[in-house]
């Protein structure tokens, strides 16, 4: 009868103990890893800001410009002007989103721009010279100028503008801690009573995964 060699057996219980501890550690830090990345996109969805054009009945906002010139912007439409030495453009806009939004950027097509056209790299788009804040469940606007009339981008706009033509813009905004961008299109549409209707195309994630 062979003897019972506990020396071996101790060290086998030993190692299956550590593996069974190691196991545990293992799924315990991946459950961890898991709650955490939860929590944290739940903290980013809970700041997360979206815009669309405001609505139709929404009130109607003063939109004034650095050289004094201001617009009555009413909901769901915009302003398309040429000036002597400007070209005056604005949105009304509504934040749907969960966060404030904060206005960066913007990019000016003096002709429609499909959904599935890309868009400009974030360093192409026109800083804003202030920032614009749209608030939760709110509405705001858009503004922006040309004001170089020697520039082919000022001669476009205005031809666009004259012409009655359908124009786009893409603006570039995230939530107040300046994460989260997005590139959101939106449309210039001309009216029969001489102004302009707005409408969306489609919005890109930047700093987030994009499904599409």
């Amino acid at each position: 009868m062979l003897a019972t060699d506990w020396v071996t057996i101790s060290a086998l219980a030993t190692a299956g103990g550590t593996l069974v501890l190691a196991l545990a550690t293992f799924a315990s830090v991946r459950s961890a890893n898991r709650a955490a990345r939860v929590a944290e996109r739940s903290l980013l969805l809970g700041l997360r800001p979206l815009l669309l054009p405001s609505k139709l009945d929404d009130p109607q906002q003063k939109v004034g410009f650095s050289d004094e010139k201001w617009f009555v912007v009413e909901g769901g439409r915009g302003i398309a002007e040429v000036g002597e030495d400007a070209i005056y453009l604005a949105i009304s806009v509504r934040n749907v989103g969960s966060g404030i939004a904060v206005l960066h950027g913007w990019n000016f097509y003096p002709t429609p721009q499909r959904g599935d056209s890309m868009h400009r790299p974030p360093e192409q788009f026109t800083r804003l010279t202030r920032d614009l804040y749209v608030p939760v469940g709110d509405f705001g606007f858009w503004q922006g100028a040309f004001r170089d009339p020697t520039t082919p981008e000022f001669a476009a706009a205005r031809q666009a503008i004259e012409a009655r033509g359908w124009m786009t813009v893409d603006l570039l905004y995230g939530d107040y801690e300046g994460g989260q961008r997005v590139i959101s299109r939106f449309s210039l549409q001309p009216r029969e009573d001489g102004g302009w209707i707005s409408g969306i195309g489609r919005h890109w994630n930047l700093d987030t995964p994009d499904p599409r």
